[in-house]
């Protein structure tokens, strides 16, 4: 299963990515985790303590590797757009808690475009992930939507946007819809996150196809805490995992 989770910064995507990704791992289950948020705090959620985080380079800041693999001249002016990555994330993941973390990045272009071999590399990689067979990936993607301009997600099983219940959120999840057709992803899931009440489940009841909707998570402070000590929502919330772990069963139900 390829699962890509979208949505704006600080909706909760993380939380979702990470706790699906633990659940999948303790099924036995090969899992791959993806960060590719500029924020890069899905190995926080994993469980990684900060040092542990702070200590990953992220794929995108390899510029030697990256040379090496697209085979570029010393001015970066010519390189191979196909490079060879499929090895890379066995090599470059790292493990916790049963989970592979793959810590992405972004391209610091400084208004000079965003093609150079970094950025090849990085899209060949992203796309390798989808191709890795019986294995669950799981992308935390950045926050917003100019992802989905690069077409990362257009092979994944799933794409699940997390939104809350308000105006805002639902004109995100309106305007995720509409580019993701523009790649060809035809059906985008939905996960409310922070519902406190039935009129928040009303709302977004009334807002989001039946068929999208994929569930909900309420509001957690157990959750909110685990953020701000740095701790995984899987160690330290029993409501959260069950919630997450109803999302999964959907998730597989629907897919077998």
């Amino acid at each position: 299963m390829k699962i890509a989770v979208t949505g704006k910064g600080g909706v909760g995507k993380t939380t979702l990515a990470s706790t699906l990704a633990r659940l999948f791992a303790d099924e036995g289950r090969t899992v791959l985790a993806a960060d590719v948020d500029p924020d890069a705090n899905l190995g926080l959620a994993l469980g990684l303590t900060e040092a542990e985080v702070n200590a990953i380079v992220p794929v995108s800041k390899m510029k030697e590797l990256a040379r090496e693999r697209t085979a570029a001249n010393a001015s970066n002016t010519f390189y191979k757009l196909n490079p060879q990555v499929s090895d890379l994330p066995d090599k470059l993941a790292k493990e916790i808690n049963g989970v592979r973390l793959l810590v992405m990045g972004t391209v610091d272009t400084g208004g000079a475009g965003c093609v150079c071999p970094e950025h090849v590399m990085l899209r060949a990689l992203l796309s390798s992930l989808v191709l890795r067979k019986d294995d669950v990936v799981i992308m935390d993607m950045e926050a917003g939507l100019e992802h989905l301009g690069r077409g990362t997600a257009s092979m994944m099983d799933q794409f699940i946007a997390v939104i809350e219940p308000g105006a805002r959120s639902i004109q995100t999840y309106e305007r995720i819809c509409q580019l993701a057709r523009d790649i060809g992803v035809t059906r985008v899931r939905v996960v409310g996150n922070k519902v406190r009440s039935e009129d928040d489940r009303g709302f977004l009841r009334a807002r989001i196809p039946a068929e999208a909707l994929l569930g909900f998570l309420s509001y957690n402070e157990e959750v909110i805490d685990a953020d701000r000590r740095g701790l995984s929502p899987y160690d330290v919330s029993p409501k959260a995992v069950e919630e997450i772990r109803a999302i999964k069963a959907k998730l597989e139900a629907e897919s077998a």
